[in-house]
């Protein structure tokens, strides 16, 4: 969201507030930082242990104080997050218009991502706006009956802020590459989803095991998601494992300079297989099923899931075949070229225009 709220704040015809909902704390402070952006609604909702309803239930509360406060012509939301779904119902229950970023991505299995699939899909049916950032996540909007009228393709929001940062990644140094033979090609590895959780996430690790020993001339660097279903099974897995380096969650500039420095990325993370393909970085997605399969199609993702053999054996054929990896690098980014958020704003100042 950062890229489109810098846009709107450039705007005199715009007041931009902006809401946070304080999910992942350590992680969002350091992009409120980098981006420069000032929140005007803190909801501070996470707390240890909650589930899914509860999370639900704060989002209600909080947001009926912050609709009592201000009653915004228009609300953005993006993604598919629970938080993004209950601001949005919270919205179409105060009747504030609602503009969905990232809508209309799918993979058509309720339970996996899970909650996200449904989250993303109640939000398509509360929105009036729909920005989706291809064609394919257009027309899954209209096999649902979103009208053609309130769809518009305006690539993908994480492109421009990559596109914005990336001059900053060439002055940046980490220690963690410090400690990464530089002839040995790195491996940058992210799992954390909630349908992993368990025996999945213990097989990825596995896997991970596995291509170490297989391979002497790779390391690993795996920054670990804070959720303890991930820690847990992480370092019971790959703790004290030669070339496996397990960290701390990165901030952002900090997980662009590894990417950017990485041979290869294994993800489960939607964003990342947006990212990827603007450092020409081939990605292994280590899911069933994935709602960005625009990658896929374009050969520049494989679909591994968590399967311990299957993961190894595409991983190695990456890092032993410079052909198979050529076949996975030097294509477009088919997520967008770092004009969405301008699309946007364009696009909502005209309707808002019309509207009156």
């Amino acid at each position: 969201m950062a890229p489109v709220i810098e846009a709107f704040h450039g705007q005199k015809q715009f007041k931009v507030l902006t809401c946070l909902t304080g999910q992942h704390r350590e992680m969002v402070d350091q992009v409120l930082r980098l981006f420069r952006i000032k929140t005007d609604f803190d909801l501070n909702l996470m707390e240890k242990g909650q589930t899914l309803g509860d999370l639900t239930a704060r989002v209600f509360g909080k947001m009926e104080e912050v609709f009592n406060k201000v009653k915004p012509d228009l609300l953005f939301v993006q993604g598919d997050t629970t938080t993004a779904f209950a601001v949005a119902l919270k919205a179409f229950y105060s009747r504030i218009p609602v503009a969905h970023i990232e809508a209309g991505l799918r993979t058509f299995d309720k339970y996996q991502p899970f909650p996200e699939e449904i989250n993303r899909v109640l939000i398509s049916h509360l929105a009036d706006y729909h920005f989706p950032p291809t064609a394919a996540a257009r027309s899954n909007l209209l096999r649902e009956g979103v009208p053609l009228t309130r769809i518009h393709v305006t690539g993908n929001t994480v492109v421009d802020a990559l596109k914005s940062i990336r001059p900053k990644l060439r002055s940046a140094s980490l220690p963690v590459l410090k400690k990464v033979d530089p002839s040995r090609k790195l491996i940058l590895v992210t799992a954390h989803r909630r349908e992993s959780f368990g025996k999945p996430l213990a097989e990825v690790c596995k896997a991970l095991k596995d291509l170490v020993r297989k391979h002497p001339d790779i390391e690993i660097i795996y920054p670990v998601h804070l959720n303890p279903n991930v820690q847990r099974t992480v370092r019971k897995v790959l703790r004290g494992t030669p070339r496996v380096h397990l960290i701390e969650p990165l901030d952002y500039v900090e997980f662009l300079v590894i990417m950017d420095r990485s041979y290869l990325i294994l993800t489960d993370s939607g964003g990342v297989q947006e990212e990827a393909p603007s450092f020409r970085k081939p990605v292994l997605v280590m899911r069933e099923v994935s709602e960005r399969m625009e990658g896929v199609k374009a050969g520049l993702a494989k679909l591994v899931g968590t399967d311990r053999k299957k993961i190894v054996r595409e991983a190695s054929r990456l890092i032993a075949s410079r052909g198979a990896y050529r076949t996975m690098t030097g294509k477009k980014n088919p997520y967008g070229d770092g004009r969405a958020s301008e699309r946007i704003l364009s696009i909502t100042a005209r309707t808002l225009r019309c509207r009156g």
